[in-house]
This record gives structure tokens, sequence and C-alpha cells, in this order.
């Protein structure tokens, strides 16, 4: 799966959740995607993995507390060996934003030349890894609030 013009989402550890009841959905919470307000029910498109297992064109949807989660079936949990209270490393990818320019945080780093110097030797990876994390927000808000983190970690 190619992945070099995707936007990362998200890149962690996560315990599988099931909504209780019967039928319930067996699930992973990403709360760090936002909502689509023009999709259909506010879902996201993704690719990626939950442990070794890509998946493709899968949707995170709405929990409706604006926490999106990322149903994974029983299939899936199958073939990872994994129920309800394990954890799985989960990578997921936006399918639908666009490739990111990141201006407005080569801006606010080239205010901080300490800073911008440490971001300037970092591997080109963890940049990416940077500001994949930065974009990967559609509230501008938020983007803001990772752009000042993310100087803030460099300035340590």
């Amino acid at each position: 799966m190619e992945n070099s013009n995707r936007i990362l989402l998200v890149d962690k550890d996560c315990p599988l959740q099931k909504i209780p009841g019967k039928g319930g959905w067996t699930f992973v919470s990403i709360p760090e995607a936002g909502q689509d307000k023009h999709a259909w029910f506010g879902w996201v498109k993704v690719c990626g993995s939950i442990d070794d297992y890509e998946i493709d064109n899968y949707h995170l949807m709405p929990m409706g507390n604006g926490t999106l989660f990322l149903p994974v079936k029983a299939d899936i949990r199958k073939k990872i060996k994994k129920e309800e209270g394990d954890t799985v490393h989960v990578i997921l990818y936006s399918l639908d934003l666009p490739p990111v320019q990141p201006e407005d945080f080569m801006i606010c780093l080239r205010d901080e030349p300490l800073a911008f110097g440490k971001f300037k030797k970092l591997p080109e990876c963890e940049q990416k890894k940077m500001i994949d994390w930065i974009y990967s927000v559609r509230n501008d808000e938020m983007r803001v609030e990772r752009i000042a983190q993310s100087i803030e970690k460099l300035l340590r």
C-alpha cells in the first residue's frame, strides 16, 4: 500500500473496545481525527493497518460524542488473534484529505530559530511524521495548537 501522499492520522497502540449488548461493535477509538462535515454521517475514509493486517477504504464512524471510531470486524480480529481488551497497533492514513503544504508551520518555525535549526537536523522521516501529525486534523484551532506543541517539543 502506497502512503507517501496520504496524511497520517494516527500511529499508536489502542485497546480494542466493545459496545455493550447483543450485536455490539468491537472498535478502536480515534479521537485524533475530526469528522468530515461534508461526508455522509461525518465519516472519514482511511487506509492503513491494524497490527499487521492491512485495511483499505475503511470508514471512521462517529460515536455520537464527536469522537470517531474504527470498527474492527470479527474476521480481522480472528486473523490478528485479538479480542476486546487486547491492545492493537493502529496506523491510519486519510483518503479524503489533499496533500499538505506546511507553509504555516514553516513560518512559525522561522520565528523560533532554535526550533527551526533542530527541525532541519531531524531525519526527513521524523520531519514528515511531525508535519503529518500537525496537519492530520481538519480543525484550524487544533492545527494551531499542534504547531505550538511541536515548536515547544523542539525547544526542549
